[in-house]
């Protein structure tokens, strides 16, 4: 079935080069050429049986076929006992016949053309489908090195031995090495973790294949599973190169209940490309999410993204040098140091939106420069207009901090298994693994319950920044109770839960009463730091003491 305007061409041509064929076969001389005296003995023997008289030659016909002679060279009488027609010598016939077939293969060529169109309109074109699966894929080569990214040192370290692998694939192989196959950017929106795979490929010099997970995801069946297939074969084609899904969790999400048979084969087709059936030497596949909890288990599993890398919110030191970028790109008298500490919650994307507005204030106010006026008269704006981030005010921060502190402590005293603290998240490793005593359960939620707690002792009330925290301890509680059977009793009553609860609050307001000079210090290394891990806890802790 013709199927493309390409193959309509070529069936238009084809069918003209044989019209070509049998016209020259129809219309050509085929007489043959005789002379004077041939053609006067066959006259006088009586052979020829009509002649035509053209122009430029007189066509004799016999028998035995057709002769031709130049018409200076005879004489007409000589034709006197001959019947003489006037004409071209091809005949009536001739010409009937090159317009019947004239008409028999425009016929054919209609009739295909009609089919094509036909056909066409119930199949999805190339150019009805979405631009993402239309267009050939292409490898771009990245500009942007981790000079251009500030913020972002703990991922850099994290991220070097890939690129020396890129770089040098050879010295791996020689030595029997393998690399992670996949490595997956966590974090929140706006953090950068688009803009690191980008460093990531221009550190290494290599070829790099953009592609968001929704582009994956098509209402054509099968389309998005051929799409995985071209871009690891074009990789492949170019390694060593990198592939970067953005928001993979799109394609990648885990396979169950809400049936769709499109993604499912899409996510199985990237499966099978990353695992060992297919050879992908030479190509790293790095993803994003910020739904790490939503993903297939089998894309976390060994083989496929085994390297996962956490990008956070930036720290102060971190919003200094990523603020120290953009700045550096204007003219301005401002305090980066300062605006830095101004800026507790804001991510990547939000610094340089509070740079670029301030920026613009700027030029409204006919300024030469931006000063710290045009970055006060902004922040709000970032913060509570169309790009609302979480951020502090400097009470807020207090309280912030008060809370975090006292959680940490918690968490290093009661030996709960922690990174580090930071102003707004946890580094708190899961409870929910295979082997866990009671005794570590009751711990967590302690840890769980300190901000509340502390909150009381110092403010005589609570915040609403317990609420997470709250809601995760009465879950464990709930869980220790009716799923491990470590109550009072096997089978709990309805009271049970609320009283452990308000038990473990009581011992932990107890014991946080009981170390305020502590939660104070830590407090402060946080308001200054942002973040605590626990060789600063411990030091905190043996000065204080």
């Amino acid at each position: 079935m013709l199927n493309s305007k390409t193959n309509r061409w070529v069936l238009y041509f084809s069918a003209g080069v044989l019209l070509g064929l049998f016209l020259f076969a129809i219309l050509r001389d085929s007489s043959d050429p005789i002379t004077l005296d041939q053609t006067t003995k066959l006259i006088e023997k009586g052979l020829v049986k009509r002649a035509v008289l053209a122009d430029e030659k007189v066509y004799i016909f016999t028998d035995e076929g057709s002769y031709r002679i130049p018409t200076v060279l005879v004489d007409k009488h000589m034709f006197s006992k001959v019947p003489v027609e006037t004409g071209s010598g091809n005949g009536a016939v001739q010409i009937l016949m090159v317009l019947t077939l004239l008409l028999i293969v425009g016929g054919v060529v209609y009739k295909f053309s009609v089919k094509d169109e036909k056909s066409q309109e119930n199949t999805p074109s190339t150019s009805s489908l979405p631009s993402s699966l239309s267009e050939p894929i292409s490898p771009s080569h990245s500009d942007i090195t981790f000079k251009d990214v500030g913020g972002i040192t703990d991922v850099k370290e994290e991220l070097e031995e890939i690129i020396d692998f890129l770089r040098s694939p050879k010295k791996y192989k020689n030595f029997g090495a393998k690399m992670p196959r996949g490595v997956l950017l966590v974090g929140p929106p706006g953090v950068g973790k688009t803009m690191i795979a980008k460093a990531v490929a221009g550190e290494a010099d290599v070829p790099f294949y953009y592609q968001s997970g929704a582009s994956f995801v098509q209402i054509y069946v099968g389309m998005g599973a051929k799409r995985v297939r071209e871009l690891f074969v074009q990789a492949k084609r170019n390694a060593p190169s990198i592939i970067f899904i953005d928001e993979i969790d799109a394609v990648g999400r885990a396979r169950g209940a809400s049936r769709n048979d499109e993604r499912e084969a899409t996510l199985n087709q990237l499966l099978t490309e990353m695992d060992g059936f297919e050879d992908s030497s030479g190509v790293v596949v790095v993803a994003a999410t910020n739904k790490i909890e939503v993903l297939d288990s089998a894309l976390l599993r060994s083989g496929r993204f085994d390297r996962r890398i956490f990008v956070d919110i930036p720290t102060l030191d971190e919003r200094e040098a990523i603020l120290d970028k953009y700045f550096a790109q204007m003219i301005h008298e401002v305090d980066i140091k300062e605006v830095a500490k101004m800026t507790v919650g804001f991510n990547g994307a939000s610094l340089a939106t509070l740079v670029n507005e301030a920026a613009l204030e700027a030029l409204r106010q006919n300024r030469h420069n931006i000063s710290m006026n045009e970055v006060l008269a902004v922040k709000d704006k970032v913060i509570f207009g169309k790009k609302k981030v979480k951020s502090y005010s400097e009470d807020e921060k207090q309280l912030q901090a008060l809370y975090q502190a006292a959680k940490a402590l918690s968490a290093y005293w009661f030996e709960v298994q922690f990174e580090k603290f930071t102003m707004i998240n946890d580094g708190l490793k899961p409870y929910d693994v295979d082997l866990v005593t009671k005794h570590k359960l009751l711990s967590y939620i302690k840890v769980m319950l300190s901000g509340m707690a502390i909150c009381e002792i110092h403010y005589g009330e609570h915040s609403t920044n317990v609420a997470d925290d709250l809601k995760e301890a009465k879950k464990i509680v709930n869980l220790i109770l009716d799923n491990y059977g470590m109550g009072e009793q096997i089978i709990p009553s309805s009271k049970d839960s609320a009283y452990l609860l308000n038990k473990l609050y009581a011992e932990t307001k107890e014991f946080l009463g009981g170390m305020q000079p502590q939660i104070a210090a830590l407090q402060s290394e946080l308001i200054t730091k942002e973040q605590i891990n626990k060789e600063q806890i411990k030091k905190v802790m043996d000065e204080v003491l």
